[in-house]
């Protein structure tokens, strides 16, 4: 698990965050754990990583992309199904669109981008194209966005909805690290809270060799799969699709993007909503700190409602854990519910408060039963394993773009030495959090571009940004602090006061409010709560 990086698989269902299959600490517990292998690193021993890809999100302006890239059409046709799935219904369409490998050579060679629409109903009023990220980083948008299009009727009146996969995730030109078999050998066998040296070698080794096999399958993707790089793929999208501005609802880690966006192309900023917004102030560290804090209050929140102390029930928790740590539970499936699969089946259930009672029964079944059905069921879901043991690859792209995008490279002492600290600030998520700053880009075969994004953006129009009081995955401080590096007269705070990751759809006034300002182009005092 990670619950961030930038907030993992939760926010399938946008807002209300239909527990995933593959989103979001960015934002969200993000499909992970640092997922070990048993390959080896053939780079040589003094090899350093790739300088940071030319492209950078601050770099001057970069050359004028070729009339070959801004002049696509895309060719829409009938949806493909994916793996395990049915096709999207006849009004969706697919198509790809070329853009640029690196955007310092935009003449250079290219990726494509996978797209999906379903055109406004209203064609008479149609406003434009509405494009969506739910997150991850690593989620497929034109796998999400049909399963989450009933959230969007009101919308879709009078907007396009298009959904993409960004550089580096499935569908487009994708990352791909491990197969299903190092995948599951991971889970099984790495401890991802060591306790001992043995523990912490293998730990490290794991997580090295996540990145080797990263550079082995896609190196030469991996300097470009960058939030920067695409936030100016979002641009020749906007150009290609025939939209004066941009038009766009991002969630999650897709709330990044979208202030990378902003702050890259303030004058092409159309209506622009950002729910569930990853911290843009915190660094590595400071995203898993504030992930500790924001999972310990919702589990405490939890706890509150099935009337237990939150402490003690902390506490109760935590000793389970430890259980398992040195007993795996047995499951009926005949493979085991590790430690940190149990956290991860734990973790999954918090992002959405109706997924509470899921919860319940997977702790009374491991405490009481001594089993772990339900608690595997959970970490299956979130970390993209089938009931044939395959897996889906968000977790490859969602470190690969986290790992080129963040320059922290903390060590296994730094590590060890935060693990105090995260261990008061939650009894149940700390050690894993502080423990994975040093396994996500352990010796990472490319330069990550910044410590923070910049999001600031002059002269930008008004951007909603929406935080939720009980947010775990991307806690609602990091809403106030985006509103506020966005600018003034540009982020425009909208509270939820209400538990989950993500507001729109789960909240009627903060839906509401979307919907008018989408719609109408009514924006809202800054400030405003809703619930």
């Amino acid at each position: 698990m990670r619950a961030h990086r930038r907030t993992g698989r939760a926010a399938i269902r946008t807002g209300a965050a239909l527990l995933a299959a593959a989103l979001l600490a960015g934002c969200g517990l993000s499909s992970n754990e640092p997922e070990p292998s048993g390959t080896t690193d053939d780079r040589p021993a003094d090899a350093s990583a790739a300088p940071a890809p030319t492209d950078l999100q601050d770099s001057p302006r970069p050359p004028r992309l070729p009339s070959s890239l801004t002049s696509q059409r895309p060719d829409w046709k009938r949806c493909p199904a994916p793996r395990g799935g049915n096709a999207p219904a006849s009004h969706w369409r697919c198509a790809n669109v070329n853009v640029p490998l690196d955007y310092g050579e935009p003449a250079g060679k290219t990726l494509s981008i996978a797209l999906i629409r379903k055109q406004a109903r209203d064609r008479g009023r149609r406003i434009g194209s509405l494009l969506f990220n739910f997150g991850g980083p690593g989620g497929s948008g034109v796998d999400t966005l049909p399963r989450a299009a009933g959230q969007y009727e009101k919308l879709n009146s009078r907007y396009d909805l298009v959904g993409f996969d960004p550089r580096g995730v499935a569908a487009s030109s994708g990352v791909r690290c491990r197969s299903d078999k190092e995948q599951e050998q991971a889970h099984r066998t790495v401890d991802l809270t060591p306790d001992t040296a043995a523990e912490e070698r293998a730990f490290i080794a794991d997580a090295a060799d996540f990145g080797a096999g990263c550079e082995r399958g896609s190196g030469e993707l991996l300097p470009h799969v960058g939030t920067s790089s695409a936030a100016r793929d979002l641009d020749l999208i906007r150009q290609v699709l025939g939209d004066d501005k941009l038009s766009y609802f991002g969630f999650s880690y897709g709330t990044e993007l979208g202030g990378t966006y902003a702050h890259l192309f303030p004058h092409h900023v159309g209506r622009t909503v950002l729910d569930a917004v990853v911290d843009p102030t915190a660094d590595g560290i400071g995203h898993a700190r504030n992930q500790t804090t924001g999972f310990q209050r919702a589990l405490e929140n939890y706890l509150k409602d099935r009337g237990q102390d939150p402490r003690t029930g902390s506490e109760r928790i935590g000793r389970l854990l430890a259980r398992i740590d040195r007993n795996p539970l047995p499951t009926g499936s005949g493979r085991e519910l590790t430690e940190s699969l149990a956290i991860t089946g734990i973790v999954t259930p918090l992002y959405s408060r109706s997924s509470w009672p899921e919860l319940t029964a997977a702790l009374d079944e491991a405490e009481n039963n001594g089993t772990g059905d339900e608690l595997l069921r959970l970490a299956d879901a979130y970390n993209g394993r089938d009931a044939q043991g395959r897996y889906d690859t968000q977790s490859h792209s969602q470190r690969a773009i986290s790992c080129a995008d963040s320059a922290s490279r903390p060590t296994l002492d730094e590590a060890r030495a935060l693990v105090p600290e995260f261990r008061g600030l939650s009894p149940v998520f700390g050690p894993f959090l502080a423990w994975d700053t040093a396994g996500w880009c352990a010796e990472w075969p490319v330069e990550g571009e910044h410590e923070t994004p910049e999001t600031s953006a002059p002269g930008a129009g008004p951007v909603l940004v929406v935080g939720t009081t009980g947010d775990p995955a991307t806690p609602y401080e990091g809403a106030r602090r985006m509103a506020d590096e966005l600018g003034r007269g540009v982020g425009v705070l909208v509270t939820n006061r209400g538990e989950g990751h993500g507001a729109y759809g789960s909240n009627d006034c903060v839906t509401s409010t979307i919907d008018d300002y989408f719609l109408a182009g009514k924006v809202p005092a800054d400030g405003k709560a809703c619930g």
